[in-house]
Order: structure tokens, then C-alpha cells, then sequence
């Protein structure tokens, strides 16, 4: 431990997160009080240990525990209640806080625009008077609305709203949790056209950046154009589903979100280039700091890029380590380690706990404390292909390091990818050892020069010189897509066994010295977990509208309508399993043998359960699932039925060794407050009281 040093910082964050999920995971709400006195007892130990370094450390830990704890039951607690959307069309009215391109379904779809309200009220007898939406609507446009509402124009619209979906499947992603952290009331599609009742003028930068993106698509057509428009100004709604395949399928998905490695390649471009400018004169080199000015000059149009491409949650989470970066280089600290990576983890975890549980946070720090812990071990073979300097050695020794760039943030990454995508792309390392030296070297130089000389329309040639670059990416992606399992679909990873792959990789990256390599035994556990888990024999969803069995290797439904799609594309994700349909004779009432075990299904159901089976039917039956209201029908017979899943959610059956395993979506999440109460629909709108 005292050899550790400093390095021991980098473990608080780790705790910290770990004390978020202590409140965030159980099925119950803990209790708040017991850890208050641990915080403040942690908070005394710290003072009271201070010349004894191990027992202060761990007073330390126990206070980031602690109070990663307290923060997220406080960050719980702040939100406000989910409220009652009306159940019929209703007409609405809000502000509009932004206007979104969504990406098209397929090849022949246009892809469509959505909108996010705020300050939303409902036009219905029992919500007149009622106080504003505290919370956000999104909103799908009519396809063929002409109305282009800016950002902070009062609108009005007539609507279908829902709240947030619960899992499809116990255990499955939740919505309902994420909507209470975000802010978000619920969703809907428009029924008729939006009439603007106060229009606002559009934001400099938003209108920046719609004509940026016209002058791309302009020089650029196609997909090519719709690529370069992602990466110049955020703008990711014209990339049609057969490009995000190839991309996902090739492992390059990342290269159609802005984040943190878009952001560096930017800085990067801009730091190298200014300060190469600054030492041509040789008066400037001598006696100007060249290096703090190119990184100052890197933060500031870095800035401007994010700013540019929409300050989404992720490019912005990376602007902050650039700045920790940065300030690092001018004060002359270290430029990239593990104590700035703890503090910018820190920081955002004491903002928002819940952080610990989004895809994104995962995966960045993941991808940064693997770069950082690799480059630290390969900086001495690297400085030796450095060697004196020579030009050659130099560009030789900047591809390798890209590759080795790509190489280590996939392998860091690749588990959580794993864990939330359910695939497994193998061929990622040479798709992303091709694609992303082109993209730092090539693609970003030639689109930031664009940028730059589009106020004086001299942007043609560049963009043209960055079209070459992407159509080359392209190719890498459609040819890397279509290798032999390029996209292997993996089962769902339980939540136990990510978390055991973060500790390892965490172990494996902020120790030092030999005893880091323990650090393999929990990701090669973590990983096993995705084939070693139980998997569910039998899937009911949260209205019952549709079945399916796990039977010879396939994903047998039964008949649903295309609302049901989504959950089936989830239920396929989660087992890993082609799709498949139950026997011809299972379009009403059959009995289906799963794992020896008679199972009777009622998958249609006219009669709307009047005509209950007969007693033939439900003699020797282990289970009866039934669309409809079971109605006492097979007396002794544990039963699943509409009444069940209204009451408890989606359902997981499971036959173990002769035993019948019942596990409903309230069983997994239990009483917590994203949890909706059984028959509530929200808080109701109440009106504002009558002033006197």
C-alpha cells in the first residue's frame, strides 16, 4: 500500500461510484441515517488519523463510500414526482428547448424531427388550471409538418403522450430510472400539425450550425455528406440504417458520436499545427512559451467544436478533462494521469451519482484509464522507436501510437460494450487500427480548414479532401462488416458480472506493480458470466401481448402486434437467439413441453377470457399463461395472465430441476421511486389554488 503512493487517489472515485450503487441497486430504498454517522465519522477519523497515512487513507475511503452514498439518496430525493399524462389525444402547450433530427429506420425511410418541451400544459377538463410541467416531453413531428420551431418558441399541438416503458424483461434496461434522473415526463407522436403561438429567433448558434450543414451537404452528397456533417457540427439524423450497421458491425460506431475522441483529434490538429507555426521563427521558439500557447490555442477552438456540435453530455464530460489537461500543462504538471482522471471522475460523481450506471461514463473512463495505464507501461519501447527524432522515426512513431491508441481504448471498452449492445465485434482492432489514424491524420485536419474558411466560401476544396478520407472509412467499414462473424451477438451480461469486469480492469490499471495482474481473474469471471447466468425459458411481456419460449436454440413468439416489436428486439438481444414462431397450433389455446414440464399457453384469446380451458386442457399443466384474464381457470395452477402483468410488469419463467421459477419486474426493481405504485399513473396535475 505505501508503494502505491499517489496512485491510491485514483481508488476514491472507484469507491465513491461503488457507494452510489449501495443506494441506487437494492430493491428497496435504504436507510440514510446509519450512513450519515459513518460520513461523519469518516470526516472525524480523517483529521483524527492524520500522521498515520494507511488509517487516514482508509478513513478516506470510507468517506467517499459514504458519501457517494448520501449523494445519490440526495440526488434521488431532488427529483421531482413523475406527473399523470393524459390517456386520450389531448392538445398541449410548451416551450420548445430544442429540435432534433432522428435517424431513419431503414434505407427507404427519411428519418423524421422531434422536439423537446418544457413547461408543458394539457388542454383537458380535468387538467385545466394545472401549473407547468416541471419536467421535459419529447415529441415526434408529423412527417410532413412544415413548422420549424426554433428553441424558446411557445407552441401548440395536438398529442398521444405515454410515460417512460418499463423494462421489456426482469432485469432488462430501464427507462422508467433513467427518465427520473433525466428530467423527462414521458413521450408521444403529434396528430396534427404544431402552430407556433410566439415564435423566438433562432440562436446564432444554431443557426451556425444549420447552415454549416448545409454548405457540407452541399459539396457532399450522400452519406458522405451526411458523415461529415456528424463530425463537423453534431448533426447525425441523415445517416441512413445500412451506414450505422456497417459502422456498428466493423466497430467504428464511435466515429458517428462525438466524444472525447473526436474532441482530441481536434485539440490535437490545433495544438500541433499552431505551435509548428510558431517555430518556423526562430526569435519566437527561443523566447515564447510555443508549447502553452498551442494548447491554450487547442482549448479554445476544442471548446468551439463542442459548443459547434451540440454540447452533447459526452464531448462536454471530455471538454472537462481537456481543461484539467490543459491547466496541468501550463502549471507544469503532468499531462495526462491517473490523479487528473480521478479528479474529473470525482467531479462528476459528486454532481451526479447516477452517472455510475450510463453507458457513457462507463465507457470513457474505461477507454482513458486503459490509455493512460498502457502508454505508462510502452513509454520506454516507445521513446525508443523515437529514437534521435528523425522525420521518418517521428511519423512512424505518431501512427503507432494511434493504433495503439484504438487497440488499448477497444480492448478496455470492449467488455462494456459487450455488457450493454449484447455483440461482439472481433474484427474491431484492424477496422479501428485503419480508421482511426485516417480520421486524426486526414479526415478532422481537412474539416476543422474547412471550418475555418467557410466565412470567406473558400471551404470547397478541403471538404472535398475530407469527402476522399470518408469514402475510405466507408469502404473499411462495409468491407471489415462483411468478414465472418464481424457481428457476433452475445447474451445479456448480468449487472454483477460488469461491475466484477470494472473492479478487475480498475485493478489491472491503477495498481502498480506485478500484483496488478490479479486484476484478470475478475474480468475473466465477469466474462464468463454472460454464458454461465441462467437464462430465462419463457418471456411474458407487460401487457401480455406477447409470448415467447426458448426452445432448440430459437426464440419462439407468439402472435403480437408491431408495438410489441421493440421488446421482441430486446428479448432477441438479451438470449442471443434468432427469431422464430410458436407451433401453427399455438395461435390460441396449446400446451407446449419446455424442459419436461407442460406448459399451456392461450396466446389469442376472443372471448376475452368468458371460455375458460377444459379441465383436459389443464390436466398435468405446470404453468398457464394466458393473454387474457385467467378467471380461476385451472384451479392449483400457478398462473400468468393480464392481470398479473398489470400488477407486477414483464415476466421471467425459468424451469430448474423439475422447479417452476416465477420472476416478475417488480420482483427485480422493488419499491423505489422511478418504480410506478401498482394502478398509478403519476402525480395528478392539480391546479394552482385561487388567489383570494
Amino acid at each position: 500500500m505505501v508503494e502505491q503512493g499517489r496512485r491510491l487517489f485514483g481508488w476514491l472515485p472507484v469507491v465513491m461510484a461503488l457507494g452510489a450503487l449501495a443506494f441506487l441497486m437494492p430493491r428497496f430504498t435504504p436507510p440514510v441515517w446509519p450512513v450519515l454517522i459513518g460520513f461523519m465519522m469518516a470526516g472525524t477519523g480523517g483529521w483524527f488519523f492524520r500522521t498515520q497515512p494507511l488509517l487516514r487513507f482508509g478513513a478516506f475511503l470510507l468517506l467517499a463510500f459514504t458519501g457517494g452514498y448520501l449523494d445519490a439518496a440526495w440526488q434521488t430525493e431532488r427529483q421531482s414526482p413523475m406527473p399523470a399524462l393524459p390517456t386520450h389525444a389531448t392538445i398541449l402547450t410548451g416551450r420548445v428547448l430544442a429540435l432534433e433530427s432522428l435517424p431513419p429506420h431503414s434505407d427507404d425511410d427519411e428519418g423524421g424531427r422531434r422536439i423537446i418541451l418544457a413547461h408543458a400544459t394539457f388542454d383537458t377538463p380535468v387538467d385545466a388550471g394545472m401549473a407547468p410541467l416541471k419536467r421535459t416531453l419529447r415529441l415526434k413531428l408529423r412527417d410532413d409538418d412544415p413548422a420549424v420551431p426554433q428553441p424558446g418558441s411557445l407552441i401548440q399541438i395536438r398529442a398521444m403522450l405515454r410515460p417512460p416503458s418499463p423494462p421489456s424483461f426482469p432485469g432488462g434496461r430501464d427507462l422508467q430510472r433513467e427518465a427520473w434522473f433525466s428530467g423527462t415526463a414521458g413521450s408521444g407522436y403529434a396528430l396534427g400539425q404544431l402552430s407556433i403561438l410566439n415564435s423566438q429567433s433562432s440562436s446564432r448558434l444554431e443557426t451556425l450550425r444549420e447552415k454549416t450543414a448545409a454548405r457540407v451537404e452541399a459539396i457532399l452528397p450522400g452519406q458522405t455528406g451526411a458523415i461529415a456533417a456528424t463530425l463537423l457540427v453534431g448533426e447525425t439524423g441523415r445517416i441512413n440504417a445500412t451506414t450505422r450497421q456497417d459502422f456498428s458491425a466493423s466497430g467504428l460506431a464511435h466515429l458517428l458520436a462525438v466524444a472525447g475522441l473526436h474532441l482530441g483529434l481536434v485539440m490535437a490538429a490545433v495544438a500541433v499545427s499552431v505551435r509548428a507555426l510558431l517555430t518556423v521563427s526562430e526569435r519566437l521558439a527561443l523566447y515564447w512559451p510555443c508549447r502553452e500557447i498551442a494548447a491554450l490555442t487547442g482549448l479554445t477552438l476544442g471548446t468551439g467544436y463542442v459548443l459547434l456540435t451540440g454540447a452533447h453530455l459526452p464531448s462536454v464530460r471530455a471538454l472537462g478533462m481537456a481543461v484539467l489537461v490543459t491547466l496541468a500543462l501550463l502549471t507544469g504538471r503532468r499531462v495526462l494521469s491517473m490523479r487528473s482522471l480521478a479528479i474529473i471522475a470525482l467531479a462528476i460523481l459528486l454532481v451526479s451519482p447516477v452517472s455510475v450506471l450510463d453507458v457513457s461514463f462507463q465507457m470513457s473512463f474505461a477507454a482513458v484509464m486503459g490509455l493512460i495505464a498502457g502508454y505508462e507501461a510502452l513509454r520506454d519501447p516507445l521513446t525508443r522507436l523515437r529514437g534521435e527524432g528523425g522525420t521518418g522515426r517521428v511519423i512512424l512513431s505518431h501512427l503507432t501510437a494511434l493504433s495503439l491508441t484504438s487497440l488499448l481504448a477497444g480492448l478496455a471498452t470492449l467488455p462494456v460494450s459487450m455488457a450493454h449492445f449484447g455483440a461482439f465485434q472481433p474484427w474491431f482492432v484492424l477496422a479501428n487500427l485503419l480508421a482511426v489514424p485516417m480520421a486524426a491524420v486526414w479526415i478532422m485536419p481537412a474539416g476543422l480548414i474547412s471550418l475555418l474558411l467557410m466565412p470567406i466560401h473558400a471551404s470547397a476544396l478541403p471538404l472535398t479532401i475530407m469527402g476522399w478520407g470518408i469514402r475510405i472509412v466507408q469502404t473499411i467499414a462495409r468491407t471489415v462488416a462483411a468478414f465472418p462473424m464481424a457481428h457476433e451477438p452475445v447474451p445479456y451480461m448480468p449487472g454483477g458480472g460488469l461491475l466484477i469486469i470494472l473492479l478487475g480492469l480498475c485493478l489491472l490499471c491503477l495498481w502498480k506493480g506485478r500484483a496488478r495482474l490479479a486484476g484478470l481473474v475478475p474480468i475473466t469471471i465477469g466474462l464468463l458470466s454472460i454464458w454461465l447466468a441462467p437464462r430465462p425459458d419463457i418471456l411474458v411481456s407487460s401487457d401480455a401481448g406477447l409470448i415467447a419460449v426458448r426452445a432448440d436454440g430459437v426464440l419462439q413468439a407468439g402472435p403480437h402486434s408491431s408495438l410489441e416489436r421493440l421488446t421482441f428486439q430486446d428479448w432477441q438481444q438479451a438470449l442471443a437467439l434468432p427469431a422464430g414462431s410458436l407451433p401453427p397450433d399455438c395461435q390460441g389455446l396449446c400446451r407446449m413441453t419446455v424442459k419436461g414440464q407442460t406448459v399451456l399457453l392461450r396466446t389469442k384469446d376472443p372471448s376475452d377470457g368468458a371460455v375458460p380451458p377444459s379441465a383436459q386442457d389443464c390436466q398435468g399443466v405446470s404453468l398457464f399463461i394466458s393473454v387474457s384474464p385467467a378467471r380461476n381457470a385451472c384451479p392449483g395452477v400457478p398462473f400468468i395472465d393480464r392481470f398479473s402483468v398489470w400488477k407486477n410488469g414483464a415476466y421471467a419463467v425459468s424451469l430448474r430441476h423439475g422447479a417452476l421459477v416465477l420472476i416478475s419486474d417488480r420482483i427485480w426493481r422493488g419499491d423505489r421511486p422511478w418504480v410506478p405504485a401498482i394502478g398509478s399513473h403519476g402525480m395528478p396535475n392539480l391546479p394552482l389554488a385561487q388567489a383570494e
